[in-house]
């Protein structure tokens, strides 16, 4: 199994080459075997990162992504080829924490939790964007971006039409990663989930959270019966990005704001502006209404 991610590296480069040679679009999607489960990083990798082979295993992905950057500027379309680098979830506790955290290194940062859970470090990831001839090196974004928004950018620049039955989710980002002087927010809000299948939704710096625990493998877990946790949480990020400090109660008008919010996406089938769209089953909205009764 150790040489799935250098066989995996040596196809990718061989993609490009073909890809330049043809002269026509390509499209490549590159989900990367690590730094998930197993953790085997080749013989040249380990105990590079001085910290444990988690971080080795990281450091070889690192080592796969600038082979892909080296193959676009060998081949000379670097320039006109968008690459994008990021996560699906937050770091997996497979790492070892507390071997990292030894060292000084904590894969979460401040952000509370881990991969599957409903807190910010189960979802809040690096996203890195490359595209010579449209980007400007160094820009930063600072609104909320998901994942499936790509579908609609990608459809914008491509020339694609959105049927009404696709990307129910999806914004279009073209506007926020080509203009420097575009500070207006294409996203009013996020909605996320936890592993468990927990909701969440975020409007401004407002984050309610549909269940009494992490949602995922973080303690408290959600599925434990304990009476001292709370039916839902709201945190005010922008004083509270760890995420400690459960203020619904404090703030009843922003919980009946969201869970509306939240409720009309889930009847709506969507939450960008279109039409409705049917559901795939009615357990989220049992679940939303049982909430918003409380």
């Amino acid at each position: 199994m150790e040489a799935v991610m250098p066989k995996l590296q040596q196809k990718t480069v061989s993609y490009i080459q073909k890809a330049a040679k043809s002269k026509k679009p390509f499209f490549l999607y590159l989900p990367l075997t690590g730094p998930h489960t197993p953790i085997l990083p080749t013989p040249e990798f380990k105990g590079k990162s001085g910290l444990n082979i988690y971080a080795d295993f990281v450091m070889q992905m690192d080592g796969y992504v600038g082979a892909v950057l080296d193959a676009l500027q060998q081949a000379k379309i670097s320039e006109n080829t968008i690459v994008v680098f990021t996560s699906d979830n937050g770091c997996s506790p497979v790492a070892n924490f507390s071997e990292l955290e030894a060292k000084g290194h904590d894969p979460s940062y401040i952000f509370r939790g881990t991969k599957a859970d409903i807190f910010e470090g189960g979802h809040r990831v690096a996203c890195l964007m490359q595209w010579p001839a449209v980007i400007k090196p160094g820009r930063k974004i600072k609104q909320p971006i998901s994942m499936v928004d790509f579908f609609a950018t990608f459809a914008r620049i491509t020339g694609y039409d959105i049927k009404d039955n696709e990307a129910e989710d999806s914004y279009d980002m073209y506007a926020a990663i080509t203009n420097p002087k575009f500070t207006a927010a294409v996203r009013n809000d996020i909605v996320m989930h936890s592993i468990d299948g927990s909701f969440s939704i975020r409007k401004g710096n407002w984050k309610l959270e549909f269940c009494p625990g992490s949602g995922g493998w973080s303690p408290p877990k959600s599925n434990e019966k304990n009476p001292n946790l709370p039916v839902i949480q709201l945190y005010d990020l922008a004083n509270d990005i760890e995420e400690k400090n459960n203020v619904e109660a404090q703030h009843p008008d922003i919980v009946k704001e969201l869970t509306t919010l939240m409720t009309k996406y889930i009847k709506e089938g969507r939450s960008t502006p279109g039409k409705p769209q049917q559901n795939d089953g009615d357990f989220i909205t049992e679940r939303m209404f049982f909430l918003s009764d409380k």
